[in-house]
Parts: C-alpha cells; structure tokens; sequence
C-alpha cells in the first residue's frame, strides 16, 4: 500500500473514532438520570436542610423577627444594635481568649500524644485504640455534666488539692478559673487531632530520620528540622479546623458554666443561642451568626496567607528543582 492510499485509510479510521468518542460523550451528557438520582438524597438534604437555612437567615439579619410574630424589615438596624451592646463585646472578649488559650494547647497534646504512639512496640495499637476511646464521646454532654462534677465544690479535683494539703476552690464558680476548666476540657478532646497526626507521621521517610543520624543529629533536631517541617501541612489542617470549632464552642459552656460565673464564659455560640431562644430575638441572633461567619472566614484567610511562610509542601521543592 502506497503513501496516498494509507492516507485516506487513516484519516477515515481517525474520523470514525472521533465520532465514536463524541456519541459517547453525547450519551453520558444526555442522560445523567442515574446519576441524579443517587446523589438525589444529598442534593435534597443540602438544599433544604441547608442552602434554605442559609438565605434565611441572612434575610432575617435585616428583620425584627420574634417567632410569635411576622419578621418586619428594619434594615442595618440588628448591626447597630450589635455595635452598641456590650454583652457582644465581652462575649466577642472571651471567645477569643477560648480559642488563643485551647487551640495550641490542644494542638500540643495531640501532637505529644501522636509522637508517643508513633512507636513499633508490641501492643501499640491497643494503646492507639485505648487513648483514642474517650474522644469518641468527648463533645458529647455526659461528659460535659462529668466535667462539671469533676470541678465542683465536692469533685474529684477539690478532693485531690484537699488530700495535697490545699484548701478547696469553687473551680467553676469563680470567674478567674472558670473559663480554664473549659479549656483542659478542649484539649482532653484530642483524639481527632491525634489521629491526624499520627497518619501524617507515618507519611515522613525513615531515610530522612537515618540521614540526620548519621550526621549526628540529636532527637530534638531531628524534630525541629525533619519532622516539624514535614508535617506542618497537617499541623495546618488541623490549627484550622480547631480554631472554626473552637469559635462555635457551644455545649461544654451551656452545660458546664451555662455562660456564668458574670457572663466569664458566655461564649459568642451561647451568647447568640440566648438571644435567640431566651429573648427570642431571632433577628439579632440572625445578625450574630453572620457575623460569626464572617470572623471565621477572616481568622481562616489569614491562616492560609501566613502558611507561605511556615507550611512545607514537598511538591514545591521537587518543582524548584
């Protein structure tokens, strides 16, 4: 077969498979049915359960809105009044020394904890599945109702100090220590961090640990040369996550302090519940969530614009090379 007669040949076999390739595609994008329908549930829930929500809240931000009666538009009105309040502010106040005291600590644990288990010793997984038991229930509200017998007046820490030679304290009762009852309740609630970690470890090469070792690199500059740098992307993660729920911190300050010793732990979450469902002030409730959401997003953001400085991707140094 000769050049001209190959030619016509393959352009017809190429034209054929095109077409072969475009009734595909136009088949796949024809009918989806099958596909709708089983992200049908989902799709449904998101729309209702959520989207809706959403639009309505950020349109009864701009009500006055009671629940007994018909939401009336006031327009900006809520945010002024939220400007003016200062029961805002104080909550605003101790939301974030919540998160600026819980977060790290609670990083630090997990971090300590995962660093422990990261270890081939015989029975290391029971003790992963033994430490990791408690966190399973550890947001729940029995344990919130344990902790707050655990600080009180007759608990199981006054018993502890009396037994040191202490006098006893009204741990959850005194404004000074209340909120930081709240906080170890955080970082006892480790073990999703904990988890992560640890599935990051296992991710950085033993040849990097035997290459420091054979320079002489001691444990402690193994850790903050290899190990801090190789698992900052999950330390990332895991500060994020931890800062977005330690600022919608909810049940452990509506169980165990109910905001109080004087509003010393109402929470910004607990703060916009009361107005909410104890004023019914569904409006201004509506006007503090947005705005919840709006500092959450900024404390994210800024997360993510500082990690170029601190946050190793091993992808970018296999780019520059």
């Amino acid at each position: 077969m000769n050049a001209q007669t190959a030619q016509p040949v393959g352009k017809a076999k190429l034209d054929k498979n095109m077409k072969a390739v475009a009734k595909t595609l136009k088949g796949r994008w024809n009918a989806p049915l099958a596909g709708y329908l089983f992200i049908a549930p989902w799709l449904l829930g998101f729309l209702i359960l959520q989207l809706w929500p959403i639009i309505q809240s950020f349109y009864l931000s701009f009500t006055e809105y009671s629940l007994l009666e018909p939401a009336r538009w006031i327009g900006l009105e809520n945010y002024q009044d939220i400007a003016h309040d200062r029961l805002f502010f104080n909550s605003l106040k101790v939301t974030f020394l919540y998160v600026i005291a819980s977060v790290p600590l609670k990083l630090l644990v997990a971090l300590a904890v995962a660093l422990l288990l990261n270890r081939n010793i015989r029975g290391i997984s029971f003790y992963r599945t033994i430490i990791y038991l408690p966190s399973l229930i550890g947001g729940s509200l029995a344990v919130a109702v344990l902790w707050r017998n655990i600080f009180g007046l007759n608990g199981f820490i006054n018993q502890l100090v009396i037994w040191v030679g202490i006098a006893p304290k009204n741990w959850i009762g005194t404004p000074s220590t209340a909120l930081g009852t709240l906080v170890l309740l955080t970082a006892w609630q480790f073990g999703s961090s904990m988890i992560i970690f640890l599935a990051g470890l296992k991710q950085i090469p033993s040849e990097l640990y035997e290459a420091a070792s054979v320079d002489g690199a001691s444990p402690l500059r193994k850790f903050i040369r290899i190990t801090l740098p190789m698992l900052s992307p999950v330390i990332l993660f895991n500060l994020i996550m931890g800062i977005i729920n330690a600022f919608q911190m909810f049940t452990s300050a509506f169980v165990v302090t109910n905001g109080g010793p004087v509003n010393s732990t109402e929470m910004f979450a607990l703060f916009l519940y009361n107005k909410a469902f104890g004023s019914l002030q569904m409006g201004y409730a509506s006007a503090l969530a947005w705005i919840l959401l709006v500092i959450i997003g900024i404390a994210t953001a800024l997360n993510f614009v500082a990690s170029k400085y601190w946050v190793f991707y091993e992808t970018e140094t296999e780019g520059r090379k």
